[in-house]
Formats: C-alpha cells, structure tokens, sequence
C-alpha cells in the first residue's frame, strides 16, 4: 500500500485490533506451538491428523497477525470527539429518513474491520456510505440497495 492508502479508522477500532493481535501473538501462536509439538511427539506426520490441524491453524493465525499488522500500519486513527463538519464524513452517526416508508435508520460511518451493520456500524466503504458522505441535513440521498432503489432524507448527523 502507498501512503494515500491509509484506511481511516476510530481509535477504538484499533484498540479492538491491538487486543486481537496480542491475543494471537501472546496465546494463540503458543499454543498452537505446543499442539504441533505434541503431534510431532506421536510419530508417522502423514497420516496424523492432530498435526495438520495443527499446521493448518497454523497458516491461519499467521496470516491474521499479518493482516492485522498491516492493517494498524495502514491506518489512520481518526479521533470523532474533536470533528466537526456542517456535512457529513467518516465517523458520523447519521439518521436518515427512507422516504417511501418514512422509516429512520441510524447507523455510523465506521472503518472497514470495524463495520457491523446489525450493530448500527457501516463501513466507510459501503455504498450507502459513499452515498452519504458530503451530504447535509435535508438532502436527499439516492441509493442502489439489494433490494433496489432507495430514497433517503438526512434527518441529522452528530459526531461523538
């Protein structure tokens, strides 16, 4: 990645990866470790399959600590107590009017690993958040759902 490609991200969902990351590190390599010891212990590794679970769990834990590492490198923490913005941008909590329904729904425009869509959480990413960022209170938002087109009213937006 080059460094116009830092993914924006809350401070909490870098503690949230940090605390994943010493988990991994600190108890689940060695633990894994000792699991592939203890198949090795047992004899013929062809046909053991305490082992290749092992390995396996292995490769997986590895390529997370990677994934994770890079993703805290490539990240910039985007503190949402000090923003302010007359338009809505990342880290915003939005309440947006469905206006065929008149039905609200709340979310908060949320790095990628961070996003939770059942929890209110979407990702920077996400279409209906590409749609929404530079808009203000009262404008309408066209979006392409899965279950096709949608019409929103942006009723508020607040950061804390």
């Amino acid at each position: 990645m080059s460094g116009q490609d830092r993914q924006p991200m809350t401070a909490q969902g870098k503690l949230k990866l940090e605390t994943e990351l010493r988990q991994l590190i600190h108890v689940e390599r060695p633990s894994i470790i000792k699991a592939i010891e203890e198949a090795r212990s047992n004899g013929d590794l062809s046909e053991n399959a305490d082992y290749d679970a092992a390995k396996e769990r292995q490769a997986f834990c590895e390529a997370r600590i990677n994934d994770i590492q890079s993703k805290i490198a490539n990240s910039e923490v985007i503190d949402i107590a000090n923003l302010k913005s007359d338009r809505i941008i990342f880290g915003a909590h939005i309440v947006l009017c469905d206006l065929e329904t008149e039905e609200e729904i709340n979310y908060q425009i949320v790095g990628e690993d961070e996003a939770d869509v059942k929890s209110g959480r979407i990702s920077v990413f996400s279409p209906l958040a590409r749609a929404v960022i530079g808009k203000k209170i009262g404008d309408i938002v066209e979006f392409k759902s899965p279950k096709g087109e949608k019409e929103y009213e942006v009723r508020k937006f607040f950061f804390r």
